[in-house]
């Protein structure tokens, strides 16, 4: 018997939609994430959140800042805290990568999405950089078109 895809196991958790509105994407990379077995538990039941995170390098390792991940409701004392920094697994050449354009560009690094993959949860983060608000005011704008035209098709039918 064999396996599905790598795609078809992918199962998203959350998403940073802000991230996509405040900043211009430009590269992506998929990391693993160090936690601890209760925060694995608590993600398995809905308790990410992305709001004000970012990714940041320190001493050669990237590490994911702000991400709250609420305490399991079945946990005891030894439950984890909720905004703790959590270490980001990639190699170490993407770590360089990644690390030296956002420091020489004064590109930031910003989690888009969380994902279970192969029964294990990923991160995808990208390399950013701040958009305008004009820039934000246009995307508001082909929102709002797209939109409208999805509803003018829909009511043609």
């Amino acid at each position: 018997m064999t396996r599905p895809e790598a795609d078809e196991s992918r199962k998203v958790i959350a998403t940073n939609r802000k991230a996509f509105f405040n900043y211009e994407i430009f590269e992506r990379a998929e990391a693993g994430i160090a936690l601890v077995g209760s925060e694995v538990k608590s993600i398995r039941e809905g308790g990410l959140n992305f709001r004000d995170s970012f990714v940041e390098l320190r001493g050669g390792e990237l590490w994911l800042v702000g991400c709250r991940i609420g305490p399991y409701s079945h946990g005891n004392i030894q439950n984890h805290f909720e905004g703790r920094d959590r270490k980001l697994l990639l190699h170490r050449r993407e770590i360089g990568k990644l690390g030296g354009k956002a420091t020489e560009r004064g590109y930031t690094i910003v989690p888009l999405q969380a994902y279970f993959k192969n029964g294990r949860i990923k991160v995808e983060i990208g390399l950013a950089r701040g958009k305008k608000s004009h820039d934000k005011r246009e995307s508001i704008k082909r929102k709002d078109i797209e939109r409208e035209t999805r509803q003018a098709v829909r009511d043609r039918r």
